[in-house]
């Protein structure tokens, strides 16, 4: 396929006609006796959307029931052959196939039907590739790409194996092109993490300049297109990119938002999370998600109204597992159960009343991010989370501590302040754990009664 005109259009968007690729998605369903966390129709469903995500014009789709996978061509030989006339009866230029394949599956299936073929790793990696943006973004994409190419770089490819000629004095067998090609690659992967050491290193004295503030931080995270963003933008007033599609949003964004009480924080949104995230993702975003693991409340966003919402949260537990956060016993984490307005009344009944009897710790919060409905109650959450992490001192401060009045202000939250007859000014102020000892330090027996 010729590389399309438009910067922002991926390599698969297009055909030589510059037409939308003809795509057929396929979902292959494992029958191994036990029940799936996810039901096949809906996983379909999500590859579906990760090829439209990408601009795909996806002409036909099905799930593949399977006995056993072949190693081969992951499919059987019957299935492939079925496939192949489907293939040509639909002018199909691209088959994606919702599962991780072997490079030489991928190569044998591209052979067998002529066509190029996608796995979803690849998939996944192409969506990130289009919607990156920031230098961050671009860096991380790219150096999980090349490590995905890398790992494809295997001996059955065999145009991989001509011989280039030897260097120096001795000869010698000289070097392979799949040699050249791994060298190659290495070289731009230390490159990429060179570069990206220093936007992290960057990020790492954002980070830091926050800490001195004394505003709390608060995360976004959940499957992607759980309405993270909308929730962001209702929250923050902001006009963040908010669509229904996956992976909307990539590149992190913070916003400062007031609660209710007064408290100023630092609201961050983050990539969407998805089942089966390629392990190279994963671990080239861990700079971006290092503002969750670092955040003074985690609000986990869920879109309630869909159909695997359970086995969605189930797939976000795990990734945040992955990242030293435990979804069962962490205290910062808030579940949102967004979308409520999608259901029906009776529905949307029962899940406000489950809602209530769970234990106050592990509530969830219902809300419409898009229509505004549980917001109140959503911000008295925040409240009560940040205000539980978050010891409240009473600091009586000198007249002449000048000095100590401002390093108040800039090291804790001051919720309130009266100023006495003598001059002495009284705080309530609000810490942060680690910083709770300092004040106490700084002030010793002017502290009254937290």
């Amino acid at each position: 396929m010729s590389e399309p005109q438009d910067k922002h259009k991926g390599p698969l968007a297009q055909d030589v006609r510059g037409q939308p690729t003809r795509a057929l998605v396929l979902e292959p369903d494992l029958r191994r006796g036990g029940a799936s966390a996810r039901d096949a129709a809906a996983r379909l469903d999500e590859a579906v959307g990760l090829a439209q995500a990408i601009d795909l014009d996806v002409v036909s789709s099905g799930v593949v029931p399977l006995s056993a996978v072949r190693p081969a061509t992951f499919l059987g030989k019957g299935k492939v052959e079925e496939l192949a006339g489907l293939v040509r009866s639909e002018d199909v230029g691209l088959v994606v196939i919702d599962t991780a394949l072997s490079p030489v599956q991928q190569r044998n299936l591209e052979r067998a039907w002529s066509c190029k073929v996608l796995d979803r790793t690849g998939l996944i990696l192409e969506i990130f590739g289009r919607r990156a943006r920031t230098r961050e973004g671009v860096l991380q994409v790219e150096l999980a790409h090349l490590t995905w190419q890398r790992s494809r770089l295997v001996r059955s490819w065999t145009h991989l194996e001509r011989q280039r000629g030897g260097f120096g004095v001795m000869g010698g067998p000289g070097e392979t092109q799949i040699e050249t090609d791994r060298r190659l690659l290495a070289e731009k992967i230390g490159k990429l993490k060179r570069e990206l050491d220093e936007v992290r290193r960057t990020r790492g004295l954002q980070r830091s300049a926050r800490k001195r503030v004394p505003f709390p931080t608060l995360a976004l995270v959940g499957y992607t297109n759980a309405g993270k963003s909308t929730l962001f933008n209702r929250l923050t007033r902001a006009e963040v990119v908010a669509a229904d599609m996956l992976f909307a949003t990539l590149d992190p964004t913070l916003r400062a938002v007031q609660l209710p009480s007064g408290t100023r924080v630092i609201l961050s949104d983050t990539v969407g999370f998805i089942s089966e995230l390629p392990t190279m993702l994963v671990a080239a975003f861990r700079a971006t998600l290092e503002e969750v693991l670092e955040a003074d409340v985690v609000l986990h966003v869920r879109d309630i109204s869909h159909g695997d919402s359970d086995a969605q949260a189930a797939d976000v537990a795990a990734i945040l597992g992955e990242l030293g956060i435990d979804a069962e016993t962490d205290k910062r984490l808030i579940e949102v159960w967004n979308k409520i307005d999608l259901l029906e009344p009776d529905r949307r009944a029962q899940l406000v009343e489950r809602a209530r009897h769970r234990a106050a710790d592990h509530r969830p919060v219902p809300v419409s991010a898009l229509g505004g409905e549980g917001m109140d109650a959503l911000l008295e959450a925040i409240e009560i989370r940040l205000a539980a992490g978050r010891p409240a001192l009473t600091v009586v401060v000198a007249p002449t501590d000048g000095e100590g009045l401002h390093w108040l202000y800039r090291h804790a939250e001051v919720l309130d302040r009266n100023d006495a007859p003598d001059g002495a000014v009284v705080l309530r102020v609000r810490v942060a754990p680690e910083r709770e000892e300092g004040i106490r330090r700084r002030f010793g027996l002017s502290i009254g009664v937290a």
